[in-house]
């Protein structure tokens, strides 16, 4: 008999995941054309061509032992040192290669986080909705994930809540800023109130509490807005990146830890990250993506092309009577169900060949996700379907739609 915990994972699944392959079954039904998938998060954005230079010029330039070698734990030390300058130039920062430990993604990096932090029966809080998978990497760990509502309507923190939830048992405290699945921001003002009410607790508990940062979509940022670096307003914070967005790789599987000198414990948990690196079976990130995003700081794709698409959806859902806050980063739109059954909502949608993903299964029944990392013909394709279901379940505007 397998494991207990991956039978109930086997039974619950990943509503995204599942939406996908019904995306596969159904484009090779209907075709590809007439299949309207907005369930992953795959960027649609190609990879900016110096990845590719990069690639070329590594495997002829440096040796194959390097290359493809063994390294370092925590990764190429010249790569974790650019990557240092980048983000002392960009964030005003003093960190140096100690501080950066290159993992398999930001959800590799999350998990080597928790296996250096947790013990069995911690808590780890997040605010809802969130990226469902938070509920799995903490269940690694045998520590408890705590749910903290956000505001309605909004999605920003509920500090009054936070306050309420945080205890002695509270060693974690997980943000995802731009916001996956609502796109929201967290602007400076509340970040500085989060931190303020960690150091309360802190001294109030006697603990460590520990701020870790999701920064996927940190560079995917509309209208000007800014996103705030988190180890300049709390002691404790650790930073998770990954170039899965940023640089249009996530099948590459690249990413890394920032760990300050001046967290608590951080001589002991530096080098207790790198070991959690290996034992949990990544030993190290992938050797020849890590030289190349070395030699890539200061590539970047195009947000245009998501605005373009996020301007499109958002103006015509809107105008068709659905309701969603417009999102300030990221790519995703958090709209709520006509009716509030989300679940209801997705299979209603499906009959249309339009693929989303409900909102339940990322903390937040009554919405259901869009991802608009797609092909903006694509979303032109699509808006016929959800005119037709907006009138099915009777909003305002959608007749003249028509």
């Amino acid at each position: 008999m397998i494991s207990k915990k991956i039978l109930d994972l086997n039974k619950n699944g990943s509503a995204i995941r599942a939406m996908f392959e019904d995306g596969k079954r159904m484009a090779a039904e209907f075709g590809a054309e007439n299949v309207y998938d907005y369930s992953l998060g795959n960027p649609s954005v190609e990879p900016p061509a110096k990845i590719r230079e990069a690639v070329y010029q590594i495997l002829e330039e440096e040796s194959p032992n390097l290359v493809h070698g063994y390294m370092l734990n925590a990764g190429y030390e010249d790569v974790r040192e650019a990557i240092a300058e980048k983000l002392n130039a960009s964030f005003g920062t003093s960190f140096s290669a100690r501080n950066i430990l290159m993992t398999v993604g930001a959800a590799g990096g999350l998990n080597v986080a928790f296996k250096t932090l947790l013990n069995p029966g911690d808590e780890v809080i997040t605010f809802a909705p969130f990226f469902g998978e938070y509920r799995n990497y903490v269940a690694n760990f045998d520590a408890d994930l705590v749910v903290v509502n956000t505001l309605p309507e909004t999605f920003q923190p509920d500090l009054a809540a936070l306050a309420k939830a945080i205890t002695p048992k509270t060693k974690v405290m997980l943000i995802n800023n731009p916001n996956n699945p609502t796109g929201v921001v967290y602007p400076e003002s509340v970040i500085c109130e989060i931190a303020e009410l960690l150091r309360e607790k802190e001294q109030e508990f006697n603990t460590s509490i520990y701020l870790l940062a999701d920064e996927p979509y940190r560079e995917l940022v509309y209208d000007g807005v800014q996103v705030p670096y988190l180890t300049k307003y709390y002691h404790n914070t650790i930073v998770g990146y990954s170039y899965s967005k940023s640089l249009s790789l996530p099948g590459e599987r690249i990413g890394y830890l920032v760990l300050p000198d001046f967290l608590d414990d951080a001589d002991e948990i530096l080098p207790g990250a790198a070991v959690a690196n290996r034992i949990l079976g990544f030993v190290n990130a992938p050797s020849l993506i890590q030289r190349v995003v070395g030699r890539c700081q200061d590539a970047t794709v195009s947000v245009e092309s998501y605005n373009r698409n996020r301007e499109l959806l958002y103006g015509k859902l809107t105008g068709y009577g659905y309701s969603c806050v417009k999102p300030q980063g990221a790519f995703y739109l958090f709209v709520k169900a006509p009716g509030g059954d989300d679940r209801a909502f997705v299979a209603a949608a499906k009959r249309h060949r339009i693929l989303l993903v409900p909102g339940s299964s990322f903390g937040g029944p009554g919405y259901v996700r869009l991802a608009y990392c797609v092909d903006y013909d694509m979303i032109l394709r699509s808006l016929p379907g959800f005119a037709k279901l907006a009138e099915e379940f009777g909003l305002e505007g959608a007749k003249s739609a028509e």
